[in-house]
């Protein structure tokens, strides 16, 4: 008897909890992905025949109210009714040639999600089986086979309030949930994102908490190229007049800017720097974790450096390590690129090509041209090699180039790109092909040149110089971000963007957050950068020279 009034209990129990409230983050997470799933795959949405911004605002507070499941349920199977009934299609055929790849998809939390009842869960499949097949309102096809978002403008919205707060999160979680390549990829699982961002979108007490909020979700997808631009709306951005990087902790200066500035300043390449406004760089590293984005460790420290080093205020207090001893002062921010505007760019007319000791080749891609290719096969064919510094960004020269450098036409990338006839599944294409058939191609050692500087295009820029016949990488790991980006312009503001087409070596092995391996690691110490050297470089040099 014992036995049998226990297991009525149980089912008591589990009735009671089963029946219970959800809780309002419960409610949001997956209002989000279906009201993201139906702008993309239901007919009268995606085709742009409803005003679903809107929409979402007018069933928002019917599902804060609803008490149960089955009630919240209920709501959003009548808010799905009322869009009107969906025609059934014949099965929609994977075209021919097409291979998915879909470590990205996965539409499974719409039977296993606890909150929707067979019912709306049966309704829900049903519209991925006739999804709409027509051009998608929110998203069209751009030039390099990624997405251009269009039709969405978020400008006039009221960020103080929650609402538009919440619209903006469903909006940018939904884009990166249906074309973010890498989503795979991320630290923390996207479900799990939206759920802990959610807190914050809803308590934010003013438009700058919430542009905080929205900064740090980017920042989850563990993207180099998710960059979060806010639009000065008092001061001007300021800057300090020299490029630095973080070595053991430590911010040193590499090298000035404005001679100018840095005169007044008295700072000098080489300088260590300890504290920035009584902060050490251990812990401004570790306290902007959530602010920065970065695809990998490299490439977190790169910005932090770029953000540490500027701000809105005028000047900014320094701690400097010199011969042992500690000196603490205060300095000016400048907005250089405008109030020193010749020097800077007298500072930064750097060589495009020359030859080196030891008839050795040297190139700097950051500033080659494709017109200035034909000057530069002629000055540097005879060299006994070439240096490609790729510690900048290239100006679409690959192509040209590797028709110099290869033998013959070689695969070097595949990338996949979205279906939007599918939204969230990512098709491979064709394998990528560089160079060409040439006996007179280059018959020097070619070496490629990378840091954490080296990003998008120049990593895709070192895959194709790769495949040459005599080609050696030296450096230190890429930001580890490449192909086409999606940018976000139209909530009012700031700026941001994301990857938008997945890039791979043609094995189909990554490059999104490892980055371009180089064959011999090497990086910049303190003591070389201020003995004036660039070790790369010169290591680079002791490799042709000796083999090794």
């Amino acid at each position: 008897m014992k036995k049998y009034i226990l297991i009525f209990l149980l089912l008591v129990i589990q009735t009671v909890l089963g029946q219970s409230k959800p809780t309002e983050i419960q409610k949001l997470a997956i209002t989000c992905k279906i009201w993201g799933y139906l702008k993309y795959y239901h007919p009268e949405v995606a085709s742009g025949k409803t005003d679903w911004d809107k929409q979402l605002f007018n069933v928002l507070p019917k599902l804060e109210e609803a008490q149960t499941k089955e009630e919240f349920s209920s709501i959003l199977e009548n808010w799905i009714d009322a869009l009107g009934t969906i025609k059934q299609n014949d099965p929609v055929l994977k075209p021919k040639q097409t291979v998915y790849f879909d470590k990205n998809f996965d539409l499974s939390w719409i039977s296993k999600n606890k909150l929707l009842s067979k019912n709306l869960s049966a309704k829900l499949k049903f519209i991925e089986d006739n999804r709409y097949q027509g051009e998608q309102y929110y998203v069209a096809p751009f030039d390099a086979e990624n997405i251009f978002v269009k039709n969405e403008n978020y400008k006039d919205l009221n960020f103080n309030d929650k609402n538009p707060r919440i619209l903006a999160l469903f909006m940018y979680w939904n884009l990166i949930e249906y074309f973010f390549p890498y989503k795979y990829l991320m630290d923390q699982k996207w479900d799990i994102s939206l759920t802990q961002m959610l807190p914050l979108f809803i308590e934010a007490k003013s438009e700058d908490d919430f542009y905080i909020a929205l900064q740090k979700l980017s920042v989850k997808l563990n993207d180099s190229h998710a960059v979060f631009v806010m639009y000065p709306r008092k001061n001007s951005l300021n800057f300090f007049p020299a490029k630095c990087k973080i070595i053991d902790e430590k911010i040193i200066v590499t090298e000035i800017l404005a001679d100018s500035l840095a005169k007044d300043n008295g700072i000098k390449v080489g300088d260590i720097i300890t504290k920035i406004n009584s902060k050490t760089i251990k812990e401004i590293i570790s306290e902007k974790r959530a602010l920065i984005n970065g695809s990998n460790e490299a490439a977190y420290l790169n910005n932090v450096v770029k953000s540490a080093l500027s701000g809105y205020s005028e000047n900014v207090t320094l701690e400097f390590l010199k011969d042992g001893s500690y000196t603490t002062k205060t300095i000016n921010w400048y907005e250089y690129y405008i109030s020193h505007k010749n020097e800077y760019v007298r500072k930064n007319k750097k060589e495009k090509f020359k030859i080196l000791e030891n008839n050795i080749g040297y190139v700097n891609m950051g500033t080659l041209k494709v017109q200035n290719i034909p000057a530069m096969i002629e000055k540097l064919n005879s060299t006994k090699a070439i240096v490609f510094d790729m510690r900048n960004y290239p100006n679409g020269t690959f192509e040209e180039i590797a028709k110099f450098l290869n033998s013959k036409e070689k695969e070097f990338a595949i990338y996949t790109t979205p279906d939007l006839s599918y939204p969230g599944r990512y098709k491979w294409t064709n394998a990528q092909k560089c160079g060409s058939e040439n006996n007179n191609n280059y018959k020097g050692k070619v070496i490629v040149l990378l840091s954490e500087d080296s990003m998008s295009q120049a990593e895709w820029t070192a895959m194709c110089f790769k495949t040459a016949d005599n080609t050696t990488i030296i450096g230190s790991q890429t930001a580890g971000a490449d192909g086409n980006v999606n940018g976000i312009d139209f909530i009012r503001a700031f700026h941001t963007q994301f990857s938008g087409v997945g890039v791979y070596y043609p094995d189909k092995s990554e490059t999104q957050r490892i980055g371009i391996i180089p064959d011999i690691e090497i990086k910049p110490t303190i003591k070389g950068i201020q003995q004036g050297k660039d070790e790369v470089l010169d290591r680079a040099i002791e490799f042709i020279n000796s083999g090794k």
